[in-house]
């Protein structure tokens, strides 16, 4: 049902930001470390919205599931493909990671707009940030992802 009323969901959205803007920080936020733990316990999906040729440079966060945020079929598509990742449900605890933070930044908001209530960004993202070091760099678990 959930799938069902994204479009409707996103039409008003686009409206109402075209009206106001959003805030600048959206929150929450997770470290890579925070969010390798959460992945790795089962408690969260890991959704990875970098672009094919970016997977591959730098390869993917160990369990992540790749959904390019610039989907071929537009951004309903992509949340809708989000929503089937985590099974309709809405309230499933979601992590967003991107190359440097600023892409899941914009795609929290969207998300939390159009009713995703646990949406996380890891916000030092693959390669580091302000925020910190970033995924790679930490060490952490990377799968290279030479066909995407």
């Amino acid at each position: 049902m959930f799938v069902q009323r994204l479009s409707a969901v996103i039409a008003a959205f686009l409206v109402l930001t075209s009206l106001n803007a959003l805030s600048a920080e959206p929150g929450p936020n997770l470290s890579a470390p925070e969010a390798y733990a959460l992945v790795e316990a089962g408690n969260m999906t890991l959704i990875d919205i970098r672009r094919p040729e970016e997977w591959r440079q730098t390869g993917v966060a160990k369990d992540a599931r790749r959904i390019n945020m610039e989907h071929p079929d537009g951004l309903i598509a992509f949340l809708r493909q989000i929503a089937v990742e985590v099974k309709g449900d809405a309230n499933a605890p979601i992590g967003l990671i991107c190359r440097t933070g600023n892409r899941t930044t914009q795609i929290q908001k969207v998300m939390q707009e159009v009713g995703f209530t646990n949406v996380y960004n890891i916000k030092e993202g693959m390669i580091g940030s302000a925020a910190g070091p970033g995924w790679k760099t930490r060490g952490l678990p990377v799968e290279p992802c030479p066909n995407c």
